[in-house]
């Protein structure tokens, strides 16, 4: 009898895992592709003469149609281009966004994709341009449409902004580890940053340790630079958190006040992956500011092509990824990383304001 009784519960005990183990796999979400993006935006055979006297003006506005992966589910996207007639085999990625469904290429970024193919400088050649949208494994992509472009000799690297200063911590000095605004992902020319200012005077540097290329105002209203003779000072009339907004393109910039009082704040920010020295085993430590608290950054990193994220107290409860490579906004506690497309030495920043981040190649 005693046997019986223990062979029963045995059985039910093992009935009652398996249909445990049933409905955790039925309560987890399932991701498959649906509809696969459609690519709008170039048409098919436009013909483009890339210039290096032009490198941040817009080339292309890569627009496509939201691919469906489930309702609520947001894909990544990637913009590949690759030689006509060899089907993708080793594309270039001209850019990427998180959920985005359009992204500005300049002469510059366009110019450098076709080089990483090894197109040939001022010979117009025929290319072939697709949207790879994924989540995860699941990957769907758009229809190629074919573009005819001319490329120009070596490339001009992408401009970056350090702001300088009295409303920084960082005075008029300009190589004292000044922070970079952060670049828009789906537009080159535009630069963001959410950050305290001191009651002061600032400015932009296109490079740390030069005063050249430089940007400010003469008139308090729009961008000037540095080709227009030594530019005014953007004036922060009172302290506190703003969000500073300039576009190259365009010559304008904003200085807008935004209240943080409400924003969580953090003891200690690190990125960890496999793209990291520590793989995902151990997080490589960021740096804050007393000025800055929410801004992290890390320097002189060697990072391979593989992929990161960011998260505090060395612990997965609090985390953010899921983002393009370079730059971009990161997603909170998103299972997605972030890729780094190339092998190198980097200065990494991340604002856990907006989630944005950036990585600066050395």
């Amino acid at each position: 009898m005693k046997k019986i009784l223990k062979n029963s519960m045995i059985a039910m005990l093992a009935v009652f895992a398996v249909s445990c183990n049933v409905d955790d796999v039925e309560d987890r979400p399932v991701v498959v592709g649906i509809d696969a993006p459609i690519l709008t935006a170039p048409e098919e055979g436009n013909a483009y003469v890339l210039n290096s006297d032009t490198p941040d003006v817009l080339a292309e506005r890569f627009m496509w149609s939201a691919a469906n992966f489930g309702t609520g589910i947001v894909p990544q996207y990637d913009i590949e281009i690759d030689n006509a007639g060899e089907n993708f085999d080793t594309p270039s990625v001209i850019g990427a966004t998180a959920g985005a469904t359009q992204f500005a290429a300049s002469h510059n970024v366009l110019n450098a994709a076709l080089l990483a193919l090894g197109a040939t400088p001022e010979v117009s050649a025929n290319f072939e341009v697709r949207v790879k949208a994924y989540v995860g494994s699941q990957v769907l992509y758009s229809d190629a449409v074919e573009m005819i472009i001319t490329p120009y000799e070596g490339f001009v690297p992408l401009q970056h902004l350090y702001v300088v200063g009295t409303a920084t911590e960082f005075g008029f000095e300009n190589n004292a580890g000044n922070t970079p605004m952060f670049r828009d992902a789906s537009n080159q020319s535009l630069f963001h940053l959410r950050a305290y200012f001191n009651n002061g005077q600032l400015k932009l540097l296109g490079s740390i340790g030069s005063w050249q290329p430089q940007y400010g105002t003469n008139d308090g209203t729009t961008l000037a630079g540095s080709a227009d003779g030594d530019p005014g000072e953007i004036i922060v009339a009172t302290a506190g958190y703003y969000d500073l907004t300039v576009n190259l393109e365009e010559m304008t910039f904003s200085l807008v006040a935004f209240d943080a009082t409400a924003a969580p704040s953090y003891t200690t920010m690190g990125i960890i992956g496999n793209s990291t020295p520590g793989s995902w085993d151990t997080d490589t430590d960021m740096t804050n500011s007393t000025l800055n608290p929410h801004i992290w950054k890390v320097t002189q990193i060697v990072l391979t092509p593989e992929e990161a994220k960011f998260r505090t107290n060395d612990d997965w409860a609090e985390n953010w990824g899921g983002g393009p490579a370079t730059q971009g906004v990161a997603q909170f506690n998103s299972s997605g990383n972030i890729p780094v497309a190339e092998a190198g030495s980097y200065n990494v920043w991340f604002n856990d304001l907006d989630q944005r981040y950036i990585f600066i190649k050395q």
